[in-house]
């Protein structure tokens, strides 16, 4: 019986120190990596064993198994795996980072073997973290299909490692690990199960252990014996297996129940409700991956204050690696929750490294683009659920438009607003707003504010009314920078009503009012200068409207100005604004402004006339759902005019 001690083919003591302290999140990741290569071994044997005969299936099957031993302090991951050779030894645990399944897999591929096993570890650093656990790890092993003898590995992380003969009966690897004092909760069974059940539930191996229980005796013919007395409880010794092997995502569809995928929904999302639609996934040719998806019902309670969404689950070859929506999908879907499993991704070192991954990345453009495709399915087929998810969801989706550029289109294809010339609750899409437009129409119309009703009545509609144009209701807070990103859809400008001049006449229309409104401007010059000194602190200008036909008034901003309903929100974000002046806008035609061209007529320093000034810059104040400056003086104002 030969043994050596021998040095680390690399920094070992830095990368070990890497390892335990900066590596991994929880330590309790150990167990998923050491169950991960277990799982990898066995693959590997079962894989070799379809060519080489000395190869046989053991008799206890393929798995792998816990043995935790509290009087030794030890956590035992055993396997019926392909086990190492010394060479293999020296290799893959002598030199760290190197990988003896990422070798394997390059040379089945430069001999063009087909039909590959689906391999889980790289057993490299992953190994390596068992001493985050352990103060002391042994190895031993037995390689399949050889004749050389069983080998033993320990070190304690501290440089260097020895390797000896043993004998062993069977093909595979024990990986005893020597817990840290304290550690040993890891020797508990209610432990094992949680981390198994959370990492390694869907490995397509069993994770077995021995479970003693106390049991009613039996008679001579194994008959219970019932109501026995406690001190006559019999402890019985069982191997239970304590991961389930089924991973729902793996099953074709018409495998899966619907209620297999609420059931499993409310698993992993620990949400009561069944999700509102289901989307079961799988990417084949040159990148390979199997999800399933779900948006929610409801919106999460935390969807606007969680910075770090846990939503989805990413496996690697059933392997448990993180739970992090972020690194699947945009922020803007971080309220959807599920499963994705691949086959290209490394079981990585770090999270951080393998957020970075190039296949990551394109894994998460393929699940943004199918996520979005399936909302526009639901759209177009279903519109009472879409209504549904855009209730609750609908803000959310809105932030892509702000962020993502390449699904612009895409994101302002899913929008849907309610307008005034549908009844209330009524959702109308930019392209059946567009659709109904009338052949004169020549821009998309559209007002914010906080709701419905503080938009339907607004004077600002007035124009549009009258000729038939439908103008959309935009009061999420959000629409604000929704339409800075959206400023086009389908060849059609959108343009907000309280903004800037509008032109709604057709070329005959304009070359007959124009005589008209040139000589309205001429006539009434002095007024609207007298006006604009008048209110020369509250109004940037005052002129007359083509927006109003019944009412007296309005506030409009200019076309890149900030309107009221922006500068509430940005009030209640806590940011102070520059003060912003706006135009005044008079109706021309109306009984108010005509009486105001008499005084001025007969007195242009008539005092009544800075009142009426003040009283219809202040109702336009209140139409636009702002307080008048000075309440008290706007009402003595009122009711001095109606004495």
């Amino acid at each position: 019986m030969s043994k050596s001690t021998k040095k680390f083919k690399t920094e070992v003591q830095q990368l070990l120190e890497l390892v335990i302290h900066s590596l991994y999140s929880h330590k309790e990741i150990f167990l998923r990596e050491l169950i991960s290569n277990s799982a990898d071994a066995i693959d590997r044997a079962r894989f070799e064993a379809l060519s080489n005969k000395a190869i046989v299936e053991p008799e206890g099957g393929w798995k792998i198994k816990l043995i935790p031993n509290k009087e030794d302090g030890t956590l035992t991951i055993r396997d019926t795996g392909v086990g190492m050779n010394k060479e293999e030894i020296d290799t893959n645990i002598g030199t760290i980072a190197n990988s003896g399944t990422r070798a394997f897999m390059e040379q089945l591929k430069e001999s063009g073997a087909k039909d590959n096993p689906e391999l889980i570890g790289q057993f490299g650093v992953g190994f390596y973290s068992a001493f985050m656990v352990a103060d002391k790890v042994t190895v031993q092993t037995k390689r399949a299909g050889e004749d050389g003898p069983a080998l033993q590995w320990s070190s304690k992380g501290d440089g260097s490692y020895t390797v000896e003969d043993i004998e062993k009966d069977s093909f595979g690897t024990d990986i005893i690990l020597h817990l840290k004092e304290e550690e040993t909760d890891y020797l508990e069974e209610w432990q094992l199960r949680q981390i198994i059940k959370k990492y390694s539930d869907y490995i397509a191996f069993p994770v077995c252990m021995d479970i003693t229980t106390k049991q009613s005796p039996k008679d001579e013919e194994g008959n219970v014996i019932p109501d026995a007395a406690d001190e006559d409880m019999v402890e019985y010794t069982e191997e239970e297996t304590l991961n389930s092997m089924k991973a729902i995502w793996t099953r074709s569809k018409s495998e899966v129940s619907d209620e297999e995928y609420n059931e499993f929904y409310k698993a992993i999302s620990h949400d009561f409700s069944d999700p509102l639609k289901t989307i079961p996934y799988a990417a084949e040719g040159a990148m390979e991956f199997k999800s399933i998806l779900y948006i929610p019902s409801k919106a999460p309670h935390d969807l606007f204050h969680d910075p770090d969404p846990k939503g989805v689950h990413l496996y690697i070859k059933r392997v448990f690696i993180m739970n992090d929506t972020k690194a699947l999908l945009p922020p803007y879907l971080r309220f959807v929750k599920g499963v994705v499993d691949s086959s290209d991704l490394p079981l990585n070192v770090s999270r951080e490294i393998l957020q970075e991954d190039a296949v990551l990345k394109k894994i998460q453009k393929n699940l943004t683009t199918r996520v979005l495709k399936e909302l526009a399915e639901m759209k177009k087929k279903d519109r009472e659920q879409y209504e549904i998810f855009w209730g609750e969801l609908g803000k959310v989706l809105k932030e892509g438009l702000h962020v993502d550029f390449a699904n612009k289109d895409k994101l302002a294809d899913l929008l849907i607003y309610q307008s005034a010339n549908n009844d209330e609750g009524k959702m109308i899409s930019l392209e059946e707003y567009v659709n109904a437009m009338p052949e004169d129409q020549k821009e998309i119309y559209f007002i914010t504010g906080d709701s419905r009703d503080a938009v339907a009545f607004s004077p600002h509609l007035e124009a549009f009314k009258a000729k038939g144009y439908d103008v959309l209701f935009l009061t999420d807070p959000i629409d604000e920078w929704v339409v800075q990103s959206v400023s086009e859809f389908s060849e059609k400008k959108l343009k907000a009503v309280d903004r800037g001049d509008i032109d709604l006449d057709s070329e005959e229309e304009k070359t007959a009012k124009e005589e008209d409104k040139k000589k309205l401007e001429e006539d009434n010059k002095e007024l609207l200068e007298k006006l604009g000194s008048l209110l020369k602190d509250n109004a940037k200008e005052v002129r007359f409207s083509d927006r109003l036909t019944d009412s007296a008034s309005v506030l409009v901003a200019d076309e890149m100005g900030m309107n009221a309903n922006m500068e509430r929100i940005m009030a209640s974000m806590g940011q102070e604004m520059p003060k912003s002046l706006r135009i005044l806008e008079l109706n021309p035609k109306h009984k108010v402004v005509s009486k105001m061209q008499a005084m001025f007529a007969a007195n242009a320093e008539d005092a009544q006339l800075a009142d009426y000034a003040e009283l219809l810059f202040g109702t336009a104040m209140l139409t636009e759902g702002s307080m008048p400056k000075n309440p008290v003086k706007f009402n003595e104002l009122i009711t001095s005019l109606m004495a």
